[in-house]
């Protein structure tokens, strides 16, 4: 304070105006501070959201199932019309159920390895060896890994140990009979449509033609 000048007007405005450029100089360094940390957040936020909604998926892919067949087969279509004696129809209906199981499983392998935790990366990894190598594989380790790390990123109460939870498996891929069967139905009743439409035109047409003939027989009697 004994630096400061206010024996005169020019000396109390020059004053005022230093106080003034310190003040907003301040201000504006630490608002370039605070935006700098807030936008570094937001950016963690949409990262750790992201992660989060990608594991939650890969769990759901991985242990959304605790009944039936609760490991992955990694035999391809090819490979089962080889075997000797295999119905080809059966063949083809179970493997594609099978396979759209197996696809499902390695995409969520993928994004494990590449957004888990080193335990989940681990295992994730393994699974995706045993794949590699032709063996059926369990799922449950690691969608025990997932609900963990998920349930603590969430804040959620730790599940009581005492609570007994069957092993999980990867989720069945749902049957796409239902939707054909639609589909087939909906070409079969436009064709109908379109047939009644066609005949419509052409009872018209006939219609036509026979009002013109009508037409000439009476001019000809006239003349």
């Amino acid at each position: 304070m004994k630096s400061l000048d206010f024996s005169s007007g020019g000396s109390f405005l020059s004053t005022l105006l230093a106080i003034t450029l310190v003040t907003v100089i301040g201000v504006g360094i630490r608002i370039l501070i605070m935006a700098t940390v807030q936008q570094r957040r937001e950016r963690a936020n949409r990262q750790i959201n992201e992660r989060l909604r990608l594991l939650m998926a890969a769990y759901k892919t991985l242990g959304g199932s605790f009944t039936g067949d609760l490991s992955v087969d990694p035999a391809h279509l090819r490979e089962l019309r080889q075997l000797p004696g295999a119905p080809g129809v059966e063949v083809v209906s179970s493997s594609d159920r099978s396979r759209r199981m197996r696809d499902a499983v390695e995409s969520a392998l993928s994004d494990i390895i590449l957004l888990g935790t080193e335990e989940q990366v681990r295992l994730a990894g393994f699974a995706a060896q045993e794949l590699v190598e032709g063996r059926h594989i369990p799922t449950h380790d690691l969608v025990v890994s997932l609900r963990h790390f998920i349930r603590k990123a969430l804040d959620l109460e730790p599940i009581p140990p005492d609570l007994r939870i069957p092993r999980q498996g990867p989720t069945r891929p749902q049957s796409s009979g239902g939707k054909s069967k639609s589909s087939g139905s909906e070409d079969s009743s436009g064709r109908a449509r379109g047939g009644g439409q066609r005949g419509e035109d052409g009872g018209a047409g006939g219609g036509g033609g026979l009002a013109g003939l009508d037409g000439e027989d009476e001019s000809a009697n006239d003349r």
